[in-house]
């Protein structure tokens, strides 16, 4: 269905460089690890409570160059901030709530601060899984010039590109789910997020111009293949491209209350609904069969009612929409992105004022299928899939309207990526 053009042979080039000369050896014998973004048209804040979510990566992301170190010693830079990473990968990782040492190259609470983190919590996360590394890395990591990377999950394909890195420098075969394993534990016990696995699974499962559908109670994901569209003369054509309109607004998920009340009041809502079924499980909303939520959903106090309600909404239009997605229905497949996005608005309660005013904006603009947030929903940008003919129109309306509306936070964006026009990508890899 097309060609990966991402990343580039000249981006390549310019990172080897950097890293050859940081460890003093030949450009040659650098290696790049890929780690894309990834967008979830379907599925929204339903990972963590089990249900089925959909997900594919973008031809952006993250790139780490590195070389085995020759010793214990790992040495980092990175593109977008400032400062060294330096720690051997003898000593042994312990959560950031216990190891309060943790924060010593911290110097704020603001996520472009904490870039270190994400590297110690991989060698953590290997250490947890009984791994014992001998080699540390030099490394450069960067993500996609000039792109907020607000919503993509950059989180993840940060700690994916560090696993996949010290994974390979120490000879260490792992497969996709166990990475998918390592880097939950990343986020979830070294940082504290209280996450599913969406944004693991689909950067390390996703393939070029597939719709990734995973269980997240089971574990088990396919791959959902649009039928192709070929022209007459005989070039398949991608009928769709993915739009990303940013806000502006950035604040990290561990330091916003907001996610993580939502995931407990899902959890209170399930524990409710669970016990007027008269069912013992772990208090999560896919224990609650459908029959169950709409014989006792009376039982929920109007919050909870609310987060229960898009649970199960939520779940149905991931159903419809893999099946749409399978037919190549994308008119109907966008409907469902849309409501997914009034759903996550309405009853789910994320969003703010800029990313409700740009959700709306991208439904109003030419041949946009269907638009919601990326990510949680409480920074970051908005996603829309859109008729490729339409999309450097519906990029340039989106850009302009939402300067009006927004006229404090757009003069912040950079104007050349305030609207990216992305195609889907592949899954992570060392290349």
């Amino acid at each position: 269905m097309g060609v990966l053009s991402w990343p580039s042979d000249s981006e390549l080039e310019k990172i080897k460089k950097i890293v050859a000369e940081m460890a003093g050896v030949a450009v040659s014998v650098v290696r790049i690890v890929v780690s894309p973004y990834r967008i979830c048209p379907l599925g929204a804040h339903i990972d963590h409570q089990g249900g089925t979510v959909s997900a594919m990566t973008i031809d952006k992301g993250i790139i780490l160059g590195f070389v085995p170190s020759g010793d214990s010693q790992v040495l980092l830079r990175s593109g977008q901030f400032s400062g060294e990473v330096c720690f051997s990968v003898d000593q042994i990782q312990l959560p950031k709530h216990i190891d309060k040492s943790i924060g010593n190259d911290i110097p704020s609470d603001t996520e472009e601060c904490k870039w270190g983190s994400y590297a110690k919590g991989a060698l953590y996360a290997l250490q947890r899984g009984g791994n014992h590394l001998k080699q540390g890395i030099t490394g450069f990591i960067c993500g996609t010039e000039g792109l907020d990377s607000s919503g993509l999950s950059s989180s993840a394909a940060v700690g994916i590109a560090y696993l996949l890195a010290l994974e390979n420098a120490n000879n260490l075969t792992i497969s996709p789910t166990e990475n998918i394993e390592y880097d939950r534990l990343i986020e979830n016990e070294y940082l504290g997020l209280k996450n599913g696995i969406l944004d693991q699974s689909a950067i390390l499962l996703s393939s070029y111009g597939c719709l990734t559908c995973m269980d997240c109670k089971t574990k088990l994901h396919n791959l959902i293949h649009p039928p192709k569209v070929v022209e007459k003369n005989a070039k398949a054509k991608v009928p769709y491209k993915i739009l990303l309109a940013f806000s502006g607004l950035k604040q990290a998920l561990t330091s916003n209350p907001g996610y993580n009340r939502r995931v407990t009041e899902c959890r209170e809502a399930a524990e409710i609904l669970l016990k007027a079924a008269g069912k013992e499980a772990e208090p999560i909303l896919s224990n609650v069969e459908q029959e169950e939520y709409v014989a006792h959903k009376s039982k929920l106090e109007p919050d909870l009612a609310r987060r229960a309600e898009h649970y199960f909404s939520e779940n149905m239009r991931v159903i419809k929409g893999l099946e749409a997605w399978g037919c190549g229905n994308f008119e109907e497949f966008g409907k469902l992105i849309s409501a997914s996005g009034l759903s996550s608005i309405q009853n789910y309660e994320c969003g703010c004022e800029p990313l409700i005013q740009l959700y709306e904006i991208l439904l109003k603009a030419p041949g946009v299928y269907g638009a919601r947030f990326s990510g949680a929903g409480f920074r970051g940008c908005c996603v829309a899939f859109v008729k490729a003919d339409y999309a450097e129109k519906a990029a340039s309306l989106v850009k302009n309207e939402y300067s009006k509306l927004q006229p404090d936070l757009a003069p912040h964006l950079n104007q050349e990526t305030a609207v990216v026009i992305c195609d889907s990508g592949d899954c992570a890899r060392v290349i």
